[in-house]
């Protein structure tokens, strides 16, 4: 994906986008087309922590086999809280809030020069009311089954507050 001032097509959809997983395997986010797509910068440390992961297990238990897949970018830029390697954020996750859903790899800028291409687009597409900048861990954006983003909520709006706009898309 080029930068803005370049000539490279921009992206339409999130399934353009190449990320790297916890091992540093490319991961096409293509893989998922056809599902609803949460996507959330996650941290270990973070006083949001354990309420958003509880949240986002109990959406992947009733929703995951229906369509629904959470992409989880683990994040360091808001007060140094993931501070953990790849291995120990993944530890974190699936020891402490059985996570079942993909945790990618740490190096995943969401503002700033350094932003990931995915996170530059996701705030391209819903910047408006938040602003263009990610404001702290937690924030999730929500895909459709054709890559397009749907809604942003913020970090303190809880996974299952938006349970309501997944079951949508998913019988959409």
């Amino acid at each position: 994906m080029g930068t803005a001032g370049s000539s490279s097509k921009l992206a339409s959809s999130v399934h353009e986008f190449i990320v790297k997983d916890a091992r540093g395997n490319d991961v096409e986010l293509s893989r998922y087309k056809g599902d609803v797509l949460l996507i959330v910068n996650v941290a270990s440390q973070c006083g949001l922590t354990n309420s958003n992961y509880t949240g986002l297990g109990s959406l992947h238990k009733k929703y995951g086999g229906k369509g629904l897949e959470i992409l989880a970018f683990p994040c360091n830029q808001f007060g140094g809280q993931e501070p953990g390697t790849n291995e120990q954020i993944t530890e974190f996750a699936c020891a402490r809030f059985k996570a079942e859903y993909p945790i990618f790899g740490k190096q995943v800028d969401v503002n700033g020069s350094n932003a990931a291409p995915l996170y530059k687009f996701l705030k391209s597409e819903k910047g408006g009311l938040f602003g263009e900048g990610i404001k702290w861990n937690f924030t999730k954006f929500l895909v459709d089954k054709d890559g397009r983003v749907v809604a942003r909520y913020a970090p303190t709006s809880s996974p299952l507050s938006i349970e309501s706009d997944i079951q949508k898309l998913l019988e959409a």
